[in-house]
């Protein structure tokens, strides 16, 4: 049973998962909060596998969710989150995956439309996968050069086996070692992924946490 907690001043939103979350025999909805403070004491009283919570309640309505997720990248790496946002966001989307990919989420609300999907979302996060709202994944690539419809074709396939590692959290020197290659050439590699991907660096999304992304989505880890 995965256990989850729902952050969200929004009643009719909050009864809305609550009905969906039910329909899951897999998911249990064990406590719900309006405010930050309040999702902060209901997820030490119920060490939830899972957080779900939408950016913005009580006490300020700016980024009282994102603020819970980098508190819980810092302390509680175990505990899955899902962020709800109502807007696209890179800023946000880079906050949430700030402590690594693994377990977090940035999604759409536009999710809670689609029941079977928002649960997937939950199931995948709880298994320590990643998401990425594909809407904003696609600005993120959004005006460089695009991946082929496999995500993955436009890649050696040396390449494609450093991406692998890559995106399983391997370190450059890691990944060094296990292909019996110098690191430097893992440095070209890798460089070249990232031009091949169009990914860029800087403040909003780390190049390495977009590229685990690009391989998720195109099942890569399948």
């Amino acid at each position: 049973m995965i256990r989850v907690v729902h952050g969200e001043d929004n009643v009719l939103i909050r009864e809305g998962v609550s009905r969906i979350l039910a329909g899951a025999a897999d998911l249990e909805l064990v406590g719900t909060a309006d405010d930050l403070d309040g999702l902060r004491a209901l997820v030490e009283e119920a060490q939830p596998d899972v957080v779900l919570t939408d950016i913005r309640m009580p006490p300020t309505q700016t980024d009282e969710g994102i603020r819970l997720a980098v508190e819980l990248n810092e302390a509680r790496r175990e505990i899955g989150v899902v962020v709800l946002s109502q807007h696209l966001s890179r800023a946000h989307a880079s906050l949430v995956f700030s402590g690594g990919a693994q377990g977090r989420a940035y999604v759409l609300k536009d999710r809670i439309a689609e029941p079977d999907e928002l649960v997937r979302i939950i199931r995948s996060i709880a298994g320590g996968e990643a998401y990425l709202d594909p809407q904003i994944l696609h600005e993120v690539v959004s005006g460089r050069r695009q991946v082929e419809r496999s995500g993955l074709d436009i890649l050696s396939p040396r390449e494609q086996e450093v991406l692998a590692l890559l995106a399983a959290g391997q370190s450059n020197g890691a990944i060094a070692r296990q292909l019996a290659v110098t690191n430097r050439a893992v440095e070209r590699h890798v460089g070249s992924i990232f031009a091949k991907l169009g990914l860029e660096d800087g403040p909003d999304v780390s190049r390495r946490v977009q590229a685990t992304l690009v391989y998720q989505q195109a099942g890569g880890g399948k």
